[in-house]
């Protein structure tokens, strides 16, 4: 049957503020922290997070596919796929910081078409759908019209080692010297900088399909041009270079070089 998008986007942000609520009441009350295979932490806030979430999308979709970070989900071939991020910054979420939250995505045959993500701790959630819009509160998200480079305020994905270990190292350090100024909050507050216009421009490598799939809808919903640093239009090949159309071309115009 055809998708409502409407209904889509309320149970986008019904799972995000499940899944929102249920990790924070294990906000600075951590016990233990674990690593995963990779060496990325995990926490219980992390899986109670995303089994609210999925029973909230499984309450109106569960004849959809799911993917989740912590494992939860199912994959039957169906052409509408969630994917969700429970608690996009444990490692800060762990430390008692604040820029942390779920990231909901609903993909159409690999298409993002509605997405939701939360920063609880900051009382502020945002919501798209594709044609319509991307809202914080009542609020509607654009993206800044910044078209200096030497007056652009670029948010990076956590000032890291992955970034300057990437392919693109060399090219992005000029890039970020010639820039008016650096924000290095990293995780979905990298995002959230550039819907609300306090970035003009996202730039990370080295993360995963849930880091980005409801970034992408949403950046794209406020009006930004959405790649990975090979300029291809794509939240699976884990980098992402988002912002308005002058500031990202001119980023691939340097990454190219």
């Amino acid at each position: 049957m055809p998708l409502d998008l409407a209904r889509a986007l309320d149970v986008a942000r019904a799972a995000s503020a499940a899944a929102a609520a249920t990790a924070r009441t294990h906000w600075r009350r951590l016990r233990e922290v674990e690593r995963k295979a990779d060496g990325s932490p995990v926490t219980v806030a992390d899986r109670a997070a995303e089994a609210a979430a999925i029973a909230v999308i499984d309450a109106t979709f569960p004849e959809h596919d799911l993917l989740g970070e912590e494992g939860g989900g199912r994959d039957r071939g169906r052409p509408y796929r969630w994917v969700v991020d429970p608690l996009d910054g444990t490692r800060g979420f762990s430390r008692g910081g604040i820029m942390w939250g779920p990231l909901v995505a609903l993909e159409e045959e690999g298409r993002v078409v509605a997405a939701a993500m939360d920063l609880p701790v900051l009382g502020t959630a945002y919501a798209g759908a594709k044609g319509l819009g991307c809202w914080r509160g009542a609020d509607r998200c654009r993206v800044s019209d910044t078209a200096l480079w030497e007056d652009a305020i670029v948010s990076l994905g956590g000032f890291n080692r992955l970034l300057w270990k990437s392919p693109h190292g060399p090219a992005i350090e000029p890039l970020l010297r010639t820039a008016w100024s650096l924000r290095a909050y990293g995780d979905l507050a990298s995002c959230a900088m550039v819907l609300d216009g306090s970035a003009d421009v996202w730039i990370e490598w080295g993360v995963k399909v849930w880091d980005l799939a409801a970034p992408r809808l949403l950046l794209e919903e406020a009006g930004a041009t959405f790649s990975d640093l090979e300029g291809l239009p794509t939240h699976a090949s884990g980098s992402v270079l988002a912002g308005n159309a002058t500031l990202h071309a001119h980023v691939m115009r340097a990454l190219r070089r």
